[in-house]
């Protein structure tokens, strides 16, 4: 945020003042016009004004101000105190409010409040919708939802909720002195005095709004008020705004599952949430960027619900991890399409002002040590060393974990260059093939996402099997005798697309290539095709030319890219399917519509939550190692200085991860096989089924005595740590340096998954005394 300095100037006996302003360029927007504004709106006036801009990205603002009565030091300094909040706000959002009427710091207030109003009036005080869906069918609520949030789009627009909060500056001001009296690390109140002007408000409300949604909208402000724990907003320096939420105040049937915490962070580039559904969790950051207006409001309506079902998502798929499903979004404003960056680096700093804690400028309701594990997603994957790096500068304990995804120069294990995500895939088509008898080699395969990408370039390394089709982003290579495996490779280990395949190497008249660029081509057999790009998306519906393809792995494409109203395209005309096995690499290819179809039409198939959790253990271990080494440990074993010559610790750390990978995969896929030789519930099913139970199993064990069993303790932690990790710094101290809340999170889902794998779906409680029995007894 910006540095300011007052000072007086000599020799004008207090009337001229100086103000110095120094911020980072490029991370606000007309700040020096809104400065302008604010000092004139403080009784001000400017003798003379410098600007200097330095080669190290800064800039700084003189201003020689003066005012007309005794208290010019003291306006000057008022103005310097509210700059923090002018630079965080969006100056387009400022341009026609009366600064006159609403100060600067209760401008700011409205600005964050009414987003959080816009993002969730339908969820509060809501008792019509909430009444009506307790009468109908689980079915017929989901319908009524999808009417409602239509409803809500087109009817309550952010402008809206703007318009009917700034229509009110009296009542505005006296939220906001609710805000501060609540949350003021200084002139807070008492819970009486709060409650009783909490009170006050809403009869104030209920008598000066004019219509029962306006008085919807501004008693949401006093929600948001009350279900603050924590916010930076008084602080002298920072980015952006950042309130962690109490997620109570959630409809149950708008959000049945009630997130552990929810973060709102609003910055002048974006607005985002980061949601978390149990103590010690982790998800990736993701940037969702809108390519028009239209783009813009949908993504704005439906930002915390695009959230909250990519945690609850997470959540499900880190099962047999210590950490649960946490999920960021960055919603990039309308005008700031290109500020991913700068966007990203406001939000995480502005997060960290919530962990680092105890803080003067800061009062905490909460009162808990709170850790947050960031991860990379969609347009976020190069951002993750800045993130670890600046945790670092700014002193925050756990830096060294608080982000996955990082280069191996400062302690990262990535996916992509290990194949940690494809080596669980890789177990569940080993393990079809080996319960079926079948040669990895002799086996056809259609893969999408090609030889550049995560997925795709590890799929070719590790398979042996004979791939017919790939397809990506260039577009089309098809070779019914198998595409050469040797250039296959080669493309692999350049992570260059199917565009730079040597055609020499396709086998015969009937292999072709077709990029998205082409026009009018012909394939083999006289089939023309108008454009590339349209062939390339729906390749995967070619019923004919995929017939007798046995295993489909999608290392990529579209989400959704298979749903109930292509599904019919996965048999040929007599019914049969055109795959015989589906082990999805790619999130999300298939709906659960079409899953349930292909099975029960006779598709073997393992959905992705399944499948591809080996990146997610990937980066839990990775985690882990940050947390147990201390600075120096950490840099010496796990920073690879050298790329030819990582350190010993690190090489075997990273081999102990993939045997770790490889085994939890196969024990899914050998209970999930089991299960299903048992029952006729389909695999997509059971999946769901296997990571509720053992959620549900994992939070009873955190919250038990077991922990309190020393002994158990000590055998849990040691079997669930890498051995290399436990050598070097030795069990005791790992139990001290690994915080409480990680260690008990280790302890849950290490028993958990241990018993649910061994002993199944249909195993009581009975079953888990038996089999705690067995396991203290065993050695």
């Amino acid at each position: 945020g910006p540095v300011t300095r007052v000072v007086a100037v000599s020799g004008s006996e207090g009337r001229e003042v100086r103000l110095l302003v120094a911020y980072r360029r490029e991370t606000t927007q007309l700040f020096f016009s809104g400065l302008t504004e604010l000092y004139r709106a403080h009784g001000l006036h400017s003798t003379r004004k410098y600007v200097e801009t330095f080669s190290n990205g800064l800039r700084s603002f003189s201003l020689y101000l003066y005012g007309k009565g005794d208290d010019t030091l003291e306006r000057v300094r008022a103005v310097a105190a509210e700059l923090s909040m002018l630079y965080v706000l969006p100056r387009l959002e400022l341009v026609d409010i009366d600064l006159s009427a609403l100060s600067v710091p209760a401008n700011a207030y409205a600005f964050v409040a009414s987003k959080f109003v816009h993002q969730f009036l339908s969820s509060i005080g809501d008792s019509e919708f909430q009444s009506l869906s307790q009468s109908l069918s689980s079915q017929l609520v989901g319908v009524l939802s999808k009417v409602r949030a239509g409803l809500k789009r087109e009817a309550m627009t952010e402008s809206r909720v703007e318009s009917i909060a700034y229509s009110y500056p009296a009542l505005l001001t006296r939220l906001f002195e609710h805000f501060c009296l609540r949350h003021h690390p200084e002139r807070h109140g008492s819970e009486a005095e709060c409650a009783a002007l909490e009170q006050e408000l809403l009869s104030l409300i209920r008598k000066e709004a004019a219509s029962e949604l306006e008085v919807r909208v501004l008693s949401s402000m006093v929600v948001f008020n009350r279900h603050v724990l924590k916010t930076n907003f008084f602080k002298s320096s920072k980015v952006a705004i950042s309130c962690r939420l109490d997620p109570s105040f959630l409809s149950l049937v708008d959000y049945p599952v009630t997130p552990y915490a929810v973060f709102f962070v609003v910055g002048a580039e974006f607005r985002g949430f980061h949601v978390r559904f149990v103590d010690v969790a982790r998800g990736g950051i993701r940037v969702i960027r809108s390519r028009n207006s239209a783009a813009f409001a949908a993504n704005v309506s439906t930002l915390f619900d695009e959230n909250y079902n990519l945690a609850l998502t997470q959540q499900r798929k880190n099962k047999d991890i210590p950490e649960g499903g946490s999920k960021g979004t960055i919603l990039l404003s309308r005008k700031h399409q290109e500020k991913a960056l700068v966007a990203f680096k406001k939000y995480v700093d502005s997060l960290l002002d919530l962990l680092l804690l105890p803080d003067p400028e800061v009062r905490d309701h909460l009162g808990d040590d709170e850790l947050l594990f960031l991860g990379p997603d969609e347009g976020t994957a190069d951002f993750m060393n800045w993130a670890s790096e600046h945790a670092c500068s700014r002193d925050y304990k756990y830096w060294r974990s608080f982000t996955t995804g990082k280069s191996r120069s400062i302690g990262g294990i990535p996916h992509d260059f290990y194949g940690m995500t494809t080596r669980s895939i890789h177990q569940f088509v080993l393990g079809i093939l080996d319960k079926l008898h079948l040669d990895e080699s002799s086996i056809k395969k259609l893969q999408t996402g090609g030889p550049d990408g995560d997925l795709g370039s590890n799929e070719i390394k590790i398979s042996k099997d004979k791939t017919v089709a790939i397809v990506d982003g260039s577009g089309v290579l098809y070779d019914p005798e198998g595409i050469d495996r040797t250039e296959l490779r080669r493309l692999a280990e350049q992570r260059q697309m199917v565009c730079h395949f040597d055609m020499s190497k396709l086998s015969g008249d009937s292999a072709f290539r077709v990029l998205v660029d082409d026009k009018d081509v012909t394939l083999p057999g006289g089939r023309v095709l108008e454009k590339g790009l349209l062939f390339r998306n729906t390749f995967h519906l070619e019923t004919d030319m995929l017939a007798g393809i046995d295993l489909f792995v999608p290392c990529g494409g579209r989400p959704a890219a298979v749903d109930r109203n292509n599904v019919h395209f996965m048999f040929t005309e007599d019914g049969r399917p055109i795959f015989r096995f589906v082990v999805e690499g790619a999130n999300l290819f298939f709906t659960q519509e079409a899953r349930l179809e292909m099975e029960q039409r006779g598709v073997v198939l393992f959905k992705d939550a399944s499948a591809n959790k080996g990146g997610v253990t990937s980066s839990s271990l990775e985690v882990l190692a940050g947390l147990a080494l201390d600075d120096a440990q950490f840099r010496e074993h796990m920073m690879v200085k050298d790329a030819a010559n990582p350190p010993p610790f690190y090489e075997r750390y990273v081999r102990e991860v993939i045997e770790i990978i490889e085994a939890r995969a196969r024990a899914e896929f050998e209970r999930l096989w089991a299960e299903k030789q048992t029952c006729s519930t389909p695999s997509c099913v059971l999946t769901d089924e296997l990571s509720n139970k053992i959620n549900a199993l994992n939070a009873s064990i955190v919250g038990s005595r077991l922990w309190e069993n020393k002994a158990l303790r000590r055998k849990v932690v040691a079997e669930a740590v890498p051995p290399c990790l436990t050598e070097l710094v030795g069990l005791d101290t790992l139990l001290v340096r690994v915080p409480e809340s990680y260690l008990r999170a280790i302890f849950g889902a290490y028993l958990a998954c241990r018993f649910v794998y061994d002993k199944g779906l249909n195993a009581g409680e009975f079953g888990f005394f038996e089999f705690m029995e067995e396991y203290t007894a065993a050695k």
